[in-house]
């Protein structure tokens, strides 16, 4: 076990991992990040939530050893770092984590720290189911037709962060570079930044969500791309999905345009362009089950379709690579809220469904959805529902934990 200066390691066992499967202990020990902002309040009242589900799922059987680590706003204040190297160390040695929100300043300043996070772990997938709670007000007609999986790739693309700041000498170099080799004209004086997609990173990630598919038995899977215009990389994101399918699910899996020639029982390989496909989801949303898509795309799209269904206080995130994950709320911190148990904890408390349901603690999910599902039809939510719910009554973000909590047995 490595050594950790700043956090405390509690009393527990680590996750394990061999041959593609998470080895699980009853006592396992997971990492959580506060977050920032309003990062607190929502912890606070997501852990009891997850420890009340586990205690009825499981009896005292099992329970999570929780060991906070340090990253954002906090850990800058407390050491100076705002992201240190043992909170990588941990997320990789622990292997399953959780985290709220962190900050990132626009333009200047540091990187993301989200971003980073997924880098340095290599989380190349980032994984967003998107589905209605009956009683959530939306501002579509038919909120109950979203139920989509968003597949998100997490580290290539413009996130890559290799971009050049306007009238560097970096920027002019490339610049120049980038006329010679295309032929194309640049303005002078412009910002460059490159957008790097490999096949490597495209077919892992959507081999990832038709495997998803797959076991879920979700009927189709869509690439969603501007290859139109970006020939070669969104382009290519494309190409290289489709012959991830035919490569290592052919028995499995067929092409739109060949699905006139199958039994019907094989996944369905679709791909739309990207603005085509935020149309889709507003006017067709029930025909696409599971979306692959680069990661600027699926970042736009992950939180219009989250829209489409009450917001991003109920859209859940998590960021999985080979054995290691790191689950997080969608939303930002909304500072001016800190302090107030006044947000919405669905995120985290979501991305923990989807946490336990990595580790295989199927129980403690459906404990957990069913306490969401009767608070929300109980109509006691917090303020972002309460508005878009009539005649709801807005309650604290520790009060909406009790009323999930009360509703789970």
């Amino acid at each position: 076990m490595a050594t950790y200066k700043l956090a405390a390691v509690p009393t527990g066992d680590r996750i394990g991992y061999a041959n593609d499967t998470l080895q699980v202990p009853d006592r396992p020990i997971i990492p959580y990040i506060e977050g920032d902002g309003t990062g607190p309040d929502i912890w606070r009242a997501s852990v009891r939530v997850f420890d009340a589900a586990v205690r009825l799922a499981y009896g005292g059987k099992r329970q999570v050893a929780w060991m906070e680590v340090f990253a954002g706003e906090k850990s800058h204040t407390k050491y100076g770092d705002w992201l240190p190297a043992e909170t990588i160390e941990a997320c990789k040695e622990f292997r399953v984590s959780i985290k709220g929100p962190l900050t990132t300043p626009v333009g200047g300043g540091i990187r993301s720290l989200n971003v980073a996070l997924r880098q340095e772990l290599d989380l190349y997938a980032c994984i967003r189911p998107v589905r209605y709670f009956e009683g959530v007000g939306a501002p579509v007609k038919a909120p109950g037709q979203v139920d989509v999986v968003i597949f998100r790739e997490n580290v290539e693309d413009v996130y890559s962060g290799v971009e050049f700041k306007a009238g560097t000498p970096e920027a002019e170099e490339l610049r120049l570079l980038a006329e010679k080799l295309s032929g194309k004209k640049i303005r002078p004086g412009s910002a460059i930044g490159i957008k790097p997609m490999s096949a490597f990173g495209t077919k892992r990630l959507v081999e990832a969500a038709i495997r998803y598919a797959i076991k879920h038995k979700r009927p189709s899977v869509t690439l969603v791309h501007k290859g139109n215009i970006q020939k070669f990389t969104e382009g290519a994101f494309r190409d290289w999905g489709y012959e991830v399918a035919r490569e290592k699910f052919a028995a499995q899996a067929i092409a739109e345009s060949d699905v006139g020639t199958g039994d019907g029982s094989r996944v369905i390989i679709k791909d739309r362009i990207a603005d085509s496909m935020f149309q889709q989801m507003l006017l067709r949303p029930s025909d696409y089950s599971v979306i692959a898509t680069p990661n600027l795309n699926g970042d736009y799209l992950s939180d219009a379709a989250a829209a489409q269904v009450g917001g991003l206080g109920i859209a859940p995130g998590g960021n999985v690579g080979d054995g290691v994950a790191v689950f997080e709320a969608t939303h930002g911190t909304a500072p001016k809220y800190a302090g107030l148990d006044k947000i919405n904890p669905g995120s985290v408390i979501l991305s923990g469904v989807m946490m336990f349901e990595y580790l295989g603690w199927q129980p403690v999910c459906d404990h957990i959805v069913r306490g969401i599902e009767r608070a929300i039809a109980a109509r006691r939510v917090t303020y972002d529902l309460a508005r878009q719910m009539p005649g709801a009554t807005e309650v604290s973000t520790s009060a909406f934990a009790d009323q999930i909590i009360a509703g789970m047995g």
